[in-house]
């Protein structure tokens, strides 16, 4: 009666886990979709205006260290706002040529970013994210003033919108504008950079992963190994937005007692005592280790090379010989 009642029990949990498993999937699709699509004609008219702006340039002045500073941004504003108030000037149909305050049009490329000067005295950044040296994603956000002597606001973006740039705005954009900047190219780099990661472990190892989940912005990932006589669960916390290495890692593991796979390989005498009916979780510190200091492809490979010894060491009756 005890042996039915659990396979009884272990008919609901699979049908428990079919649909959690397809909820799952429901939300990454969806995820996927907003991530990809969200403001895309905004995307459209912002690459078509910076390519633009690039196009027309007379010099690319690549920035590095302290030249990225307080006092070329505020060039950067002068420029745009000078700009401005010629084309102001200049009554529709006149072709009087007005003097040019500027006569090079100029962008800055920083690290991942590119500046540039936009009609109507605003100041676009494109961000160019990137993951194993490859290019990925491009990002905007433009900022304007209604005077030099104004602060700046945040005009439009392209930003996720899970991502908090109106928070990095209140926070920094009236004070500091260029930690506002260089914040939120880490923000994106980072969320491209855990995106990536979990994409390349499904790319690679989805054959052994079960069910996934994570965020939308990529901070909690929670991922199941089931290709083993044991049940491995992970589960990895990052610290902030900007981070690219868990802080928050717990790797558990339990035999799969009640799986054909291994439920005929334990012991008459062990079934009832924990190993037959409800195993205590084991904790793989050295799968916790590598998480932490690796990245998730590299750390996923170095877990499965190590995990049938570690599960052969911690439950002998149970794995396979």
């Amino acid at each position: 009666m005890g042996e039915n009642y659990m396979r009884e029990e272990d008919v609901k949990l699979d049908a428990v886990r079919a649909r959690f498993s397809n909820v799952l999937k429901r939300h990454s699709e969806l995820a996927e979709r907003l991530s990809r699509d969200s403001d895309k004609s905004i995307f459209d008219r912002l690459q078509k205006e910076f390519e633009a702006a690039r196009a027309s340039q007379t010099q690319e002045l690549i920035l590095k260290g302290e030249q990225w500073n307080d006092g070329l941004l505020a060039t950067i504003r002068e420029r745009v706002h000078m700009e401005a108030e010629r084309k102001a000037m200049q009554m529709p149909g006149d072709t009087t040529q007005l003097p040019i305050p500027f006569h090079d049009k100029i962008t800055y490329k920083v690290g991942n970013k590119v500046i540039c000067c936009l009609d109507g005295a605003r100041i676009g950044i494109q961000y160019d994210t990137s993951f194993a040296g490859e290019s990925c994603d491009l990002y905007h956000c433009v900022l304007e003033s209604k005077s030099f002597l104004e602060k700046m606001t945040v005009l439009e973006h392209t930003v996720p919108f899970f991502l908090p740039i109106r928070e990095a705005e209140n926070e920094f954009l009236s004070s500091n504008a260029i930690r506002f900047i260089d914040h939120v190219g880490d923000l994106l780099q980072a969320y491209v950079d855990r995106r990536e990661q979990v994409r390349l472990i499904k790319e690679l190892y989805g054959n052994q992963i079960g069910e996934l989940y994570h965020s939308l912005p990529y901070h909690m990932i929670e991922f199941v190994i089931e290709d083993f006589d044991s049940k491995v669960t992970v589960s990895l916390r990052y610290a902030d937005l900007i981070s690219t290495l868990p802080t928050g890692v717990s790797v558990l593991t339990w035999p799969m007692h009640q799986s054909k796979k291994s439920s005929d390989k334990i012991a008459p005498h062990l079934k009832g005592n924990g190993v037959g009916s409800h195993p205590i979780p084991a904790r793989l510190t050295y799968a916790e280790d590598a998480l932490r200091t690796m990245s998730l492809p590299e750390a996923y490979a170095e877990i499965v090379l190590n995990l049938p010894q570690a599960l052969q060491d911690m439950f002998p009756h149970t794995c396979s010989t």
